[in-house]
């Protein structure tokens, strides 16, 4: 931590505005000049058909957008499957840097690159011919904005950086839930519609929704992790996050204590933050018997798997959880602030497939009463709208596009 005059040197509008000038010089040389000549050296090299390239731009690992993809690829076809882990935002800049470099270097040689994030490194290249690049995205359907349609909001850039230095460029294919979003991707990516670079072939994520067995498993896993839940119905709190991924916060606005006595005889709660935010809240220990925090022992498809009845604000998991035709409420106490910070494509209160609460109490009292206010159409129509190419072989689809007829000669033999 800095402090005396350190702190006041680095507060001083003069250190600040060098610090933004030095930024700017930064991004131009590594956008512009450093990386597309990293590039350039090793695309010298024939590109290896056999090559798969998978980026993850901030996770640690793969994660559930790359997850089925990776594994059908790895046990049943002889491709050569390659990962990088770039941290962004999640490291300091010279680590950062040194990701980027080897995964540019990668990519220069490779036939095939999967995405599921933004990324102004790769889209700052100059492919060449013959590498195909799909955009998975982390997300179904189309809430919240994001990329070219933040160019006026608080959240994104201005659109004269997000022009010049571009963080959707070189995709062959972006992979969504429906038509119904197709226009927002386009819009998002700055896509024309007539390249058809959108495709509505369903999510690949979305497929262990179907999976019986894996539903079991989640099952094992919540009585494992929290007995307490045995006999009850399980509400899921599953928030988004506030602010810039860099400083991610996550909401903590429930009055655990009216929650535990007006549900708790029917209910346990499993609270579950977004992977962004770091300092999470703590759950009292006089509510323990009621309420667990969940975000680093189980998974978001685990979670919707089990729980009967999903709180969210404005996170794309309920495009997923529409998948279950379950009930789901919309904790939206700060909806102004959000709206002028990021936006939405649909307008919200006419898109939510549930009742929007603005306190707590709104919240226990719609479950309290549940039996007799929840509309089951009311999901199945957003379901039906909004995730109709999500059928349980979204994955299967996504490989034969994106491999295409090269697909069969690369299958292992069952001998």
């Amino acid at each position: 931590m800095l402090t005396g005059w350190r702190r006041t040197v680095y507060k001083s509008k003069g250190y600040q505005f060098f610090l933004k000038v030095a930024k700017r010089m930064y991004r131009f040389y590594s956008l512009r000049i450093l990386y597309p000549s990293i590039y350039r050296k090793h695309a010298k090299g024939k590109i290896d058909s056999r090559k798969v390239v998978f980026i993850e731009v901030r996770m640690p690992e793969i994660s559930d957008s790359f997850e089925l993809i990776y594994n059908e690829l790895n046990e049943n076809y002889n491709y050569k499957l390659h990962t990088h882990y770039l941290r962004m935002g999640f490291t300091g800049w010279r680590e950062y840097e040194r990701l980027c470099k080897a995964m540019v270097a990668d990519v220069a040689t490779a036939k095939y690159v999967f995405l599921n994030d933004a990324s102004n490194v790769l889209s700052c290249l100059k492919l060449r011919k013959g590498t195909v690049v799909t955009q998975l995205w982390h997300a179904c359907g189309a809430f919240k904005k994001f990329g070219m349609s933040t160019a006026e909001l608080k959240f994104g850039d201005d659109r004269r950086t997000l022009k010049k230095y571009p963080y959707h460029g070189n995709y062959t294919n972006v992979t969504v839930s429906a038509p119904e979003v197709a226009w927002a991707y386009e819009e998002a990516m700055m896509l024309s519609p007539e390249d058809h670079i959108v495709k509505p072939v369903g999510v690949s994520r979305t497929d262990i929704f179907f999976d019986a067995a894996r539903k079991e498993k989640a099952y094992e896993k919540l009585y494992k992790e929290f007995p307490n839940a045995r006999g009850k119905k399980v509400i899921l709190y599953a928030p988004t996050f506030r602010g810039r991924v860099s400083s991610a916060k996550t909401p903590d606005k429930f009055d655990m204590h009216m929650m535990h006595a007006e549900l708790g005889d029917k209910y346990v709660m499993l609270f579950k933050h977004h992977p962004f935010v770091k300092e999470l809240p703590v759950i009292d220990e006089r509510f323990s018997d009621f309420a667990k925090d969940v975000t680093d022992t189980m998974t978001i498809e685990d979670l919707l798997f089990v729980s009967d009845i999903c709180i969210s604000d404005y996170s794309s998991l309920v495009f997923e959880y529409s998948l279950f035709e379950k009930p789901m409420v919309f904790f939206a106490y700060d909806f102004d602030d959000y709206m002028d910070w990021r936006g939405f494509y649909y307008r919200y209160d006419e898109f939510v497939p549930g009742p929007i609460c603005e306190s707590g109490y709104q919240v226990m009292d719609y479950i309290k009463h549940i039996d007799t206010r929840f509309d089951q159409e009311h999901v199945k129509k957003f379901k039906e709208k909004y995730m109709s190419a999500c059928d349980g072989h979204a994955t299967e689809r996504i490989i034969r596009l994106t491999m295409g007829d090269t697909l069969e000669k690369m299958r292992l033999s069952e001998n």
